[in-house]
């Protein structure tokens, strides 16, 4: 067993029942991360309907994991009875089971719960929030409006309202929405952030800085709210102010667990690495660390010895990085003088002359595969289109899930693309998304060959050899971009901070061009603009 066993605990001498128990729920916890349910079931039951919150809180998450969701209802709704606030442990039941990617389990516990008490508003939130993340906002709204039925006056709900509204594209409602809440009361610190990212997905960047300001003012250690502060600035161009600013990113869970105090410096003056070790570690989703290994060869030539720890679909390609002494994959933490996750270098690099890194091409491929790819790609004469329709829905944080919907398009979208003369179409798509075949409504096959791509190091070699990717928001376009391959990016309405504002070229990739929504969630317009640009280079690569 995982957990101690209830009897050696209450038998303890050492400590106290109380702080033999907050031990036991401290296990607890770490032990309903892993998914160990039936362990903390077995340790937590002989402590459960004695009065504990915490205890038939855990006991309930336990429960559901194990589809015992009357029961679990039953111990979710008792710990909210005797909890002394308003927070209900349906919320964090949410929390968890997405964290897990289990989310409908959490939703049948909910269920269950409702059927107890189903005019229960705090309930009635945590249902709707689940269900903004399960991709079913219109449901979630219905649920929320019963909330507000019952509650009209509830800024949680009334954010959680907003947020499924602007799933939906209702960008309009939910502006109203907010400032409602902002209404009711002017210093909530989520009504306010919430306000803002609405703002500068809008471009509306001056507004949108305000409002963070005033955000920030209320809960100054809020690491959420700093996070979003800083894509806010960004987006804007104002780097100094928001590199600094998205450091913040490290007090959220998941971020690197390396001391804080053997971070790397900012480069300013007086500040030697030479002879220093450092190790530059994978933070987040490939693409940036793709973007960011730009600033490898700038920090070897200060003299630093640079060991980077990356993914092993990257490390073929990151062993020919100008620059970098070491490679490594998986394995126990090196020594190292200094440390820096690959997201902070450009702040590491700020008003020195190395800001941007260096130049595309900084990554290269390997000749040998390069011919061996060039072999299995069409030689027709005819346009080499490389495409990829969706991204990776990191299924377990959930707000990667929710950006993922809006970035991501469908094969069935981009049928315009097969009524094209004189284009070979390509998929580069790997992933759930790839799930959706191969053949276009329209009847045009797509070749795959993604079955020979066992890493980002063999697809790199097959991207030297096509004229043009065409690629939603994925990490597909920082290797394309590295390699100085063109690309013509479909991107959604509320862009990334990397593509600015306003903007169809990029600061990073010369030969990338934004084709952006205009209207959320409407691809409609995007795969058109982007048949107009490959009929015109169809025709130009036949003249040629």
């Amino acid at each position: 067993m995982l957990l101690p066993s209830p009897a050696p605990l209450s038998e303890n001498t050492s400590l106290p029942t109380s702080e033999a128990l907050n031990l036991l729920l401290r296990r607890a916890g770490v032990e309903l991360e892993a998914g160990h349910f039936s362990e903390v079931l077995a340790a937590l039951s002989p402590h459960g309907g004695m009065g504990s919150e915490a205890v038939d809180s855990l006991l309930g998450f336990a429960l559901t994991g194990l589809d015992r969701h009357e029961e679990a209802a039953l111990c979710l709704h008792s710990a909210f009875h005797l909890g002394e606030g308003s927070k209900h442990p349906a919320l964090d039941l949410v929390a968890l089971f997405g964290r897990l990617d289990r989310r409908e389990q959490a939703r049948k516990t909910l269920q269950a719960l409702l059927k107890i008490a189903p005019n229960d508003a705090r309930v009635l939130d945590a249902m709707g929030e689940l269900l903004v993340y399960l991709g079913e906002a219109k449901e979630a709204l219905r649920v929320l409006d019963h909330s507000l039925d019952v509650r009209p006056i509830s800024p949680l709900t009334m954010n959680f309202k907003a947020i499924a509204l602007m799933e939906l594209g209702e960008i309009a409602e939910a502006t109203r929405i907010f400032k409602k809440v902002l209404e009711l009361i002017p210093d909530n610190a989520s009504a306010l952030s919430n306000l803002a990212c609405i703002y500068s997905a809008l471009n509306r960047s001056d507004d949108a800085l305000a409002l963070y300001r005033s955000a920030i003012i209320e809960r100054p250690q809020n690491a959420t709210i700093r996070l979003n502060h800083s894509i806010s600035l960004l987006k804007a161009g104002r780097y100094a102010q928001g590199w600094a600013e998205h450091e913040w990113r490290l007090q959220l869970p998941g971020h690197s667990q390396l001391p804080a105090s053997l971070l790397v410096p900012s480069l300013g003056d007086g500040v030697d690495i030479r002879g220093k070790r450092i190790l530059v570690t994978q933070e987040e989703g490939l693409g940036d660390t793709l973007m960011y290994l730009r600033y490898i060869p700038a920090l070897a030539r200060r003299g630093a010895i640079v060991h980077l720890w990356v993914p092993e679909t990257l490390a073929e390609l990151c062993r020919r990085v100008e620059g970098a002494a070491i490679v490594q994959v998986g394995g126990n933490v090196p020594e190292f003088d200094w440390h820096c996750p690959f997201i902070s270098l450009p702040r590491v690099f700020v008003g020195t002359e190395d800001a941007m890194g260096d130049p595309v091409p900084y990554l290269h491929t390997d000749p040998q595969k390069d011919l061996a790819a060039r072999k299995l790609l069409p030689d027709n004469g005819k346009l080499n289109v490389g495409l990829v329709w969706g991204g990776a829905p990191r299924p377990h944080l959930s707000s990667a899930l929710m950006l993922d919907r809006k970035r991501s398009t469908s094969l069935a979208a981009l049928d315009p693309l097969g009524k094209i003369s004189g284009i070979n179409l390509i998929s580069f798509q790997k992933g759930p998304h790839a799930e959706q075949g191969t053949i276009l409504p329209c009847g045009k096959e797509i070749l795959d060959l993604m079955p020979y791509a066992d890493t980002m190091d063999d697809t790199a070699s097959f991207l030297m050899g096509i004229d043009v990717l065409v690629s939603v928001d994925t990490s597909l376009v920082h290797l394309a971009g590295a390699l100085g391959c063109p690309v013509l990016m479909m991107d959604r309405f509320d862009n990334c901070w990397r593509w600015l504002s306003g903007r169809d070229d990029s600061i990073w990739y010369p030969d990338l061009t934004i084709i952006r929504q205009k209207k959320p969630h409407k691809w409609g317009d995007v795969v058109k603009r982007v048949a107009a640009h490959l009929k015109k280079m169809a025709a130009a690569h036949k003249r040629s």
